[in-house]
């Protein structure tokens, strides 16, 4: 019988998209029937495996800073795709994110790691409809390039789960519950029917991963008897965390778990 968290360790050293996103979805099947366990405890940093491929990814898209992405342009068919592929760029990366939330954090209830190999499956499910959506339009992963933003606010925060978890599902994958209702309408004034409806998916399923984040913030803080607004402030300061992008989606982060007093506090952010 395999080890949850030492298979996802695993799939997170894959550099194939379409592997990865097998073997993840292959993984959550084996521990819903009960063919793998999960270790609470055991610290696989102290394995002394070779770790300096995390993450594992594809040649491309080349990484580039931010301001060299490629603009995506609504009124072009590579525009469009350019951002389709920015979307599944996000995707991707968040197979990863949730992977190394399983592998690199012990002493978790067994429930935290069950949650974020459930979420890792669902990144994974988004990932290869937006990337079919490429694939229809003549385009692929790695066609474009990219930045690496979401992966490098993980790398900040590995020697802390609490950080982790308040900077990375909480703030930066937030951030797509506020985008999510124009990129939508954005596909949606076009025609784009399918895209539309792949982006309704990934926001009712994104709201569950947020809420997840926000679950294991407050059990987090409950058991070191911090209270989360002010620890919240102190780590996104800390650590340099961006604001949320105006307007919030009060409806979608309420659903996620946000409290009213959160939300106010946000909104005060320059």
């Amino acid at each position: 019988m395999s080890e949850l968290r030492y298979q996802s360790l695993l799939c997170l050293l894959l550099n194939d998209p379409t592997l990865k996103v097998a073997s993840v979805t292959t993984l959550l099947k084996h521990l819903e029937s009960g063919e793998c366990f999960i270790d609470c405890s055991q610290n696989l940093l102290a394995l002394n495996l070779d770790l300096s491929s995390i993450p594992g990814r594809p040649e491309k898209p080349e990484l580039v800073s931010p301001k060299h992405v490629k603009r995506r342009a609504m009124n072009t068919p590579e525009g469009r795709a350019a951002l389709i592929h920015a979307l599944a760029h996000i995707e991707f990366n968040a197979i990863n994110l949730a992977l190394d939330a399983i592998w690199r954090f012990p002493n978790m209830p067994e429930q935290y790691y069950a949650d974020w190999l459930k979420v890792a499956a669902e990144e994974a499910y988004h990932f290869s409809l937006l990337n079919q959506h490429l694939i229809e339009k003549g385009f692929s992963y790695g066609a474009f390039n990219a930045h690496d933003s979401l992966w490098e606010m993980a790398t900040r925060t590995t020697e802390d789960v609490l950080a982790r978890i308040a900077l990375v599902p909480r703030t930066m994958e937030a951030r797509g519950l506020d985008a999510s209702p124009s990129l939508r309408a954005k596909f949606a004034q076009i025609g784009d029917a399918d895209v539309a409806r792949t982006l309704d998916i990934i926001l009712r399923d994104e709201i569950g991963h947020v809420a997840i984040g926000n679950h294991w913030f407050n059990f987090l803080c409950d058991l070191r008897g911090l209270e989360a607004i002010s620890t919240y402030e102190q780590l996104a300061k800390q650590y340099e965390a961006p604001t949320p992008r105006k307007p919030l989606n009060h409806p979608a982060r309420l659903s996620a778990g946000f409290t009213e007093a959160e939300l106010a506090w946000l909104e005060n952010q320059p």
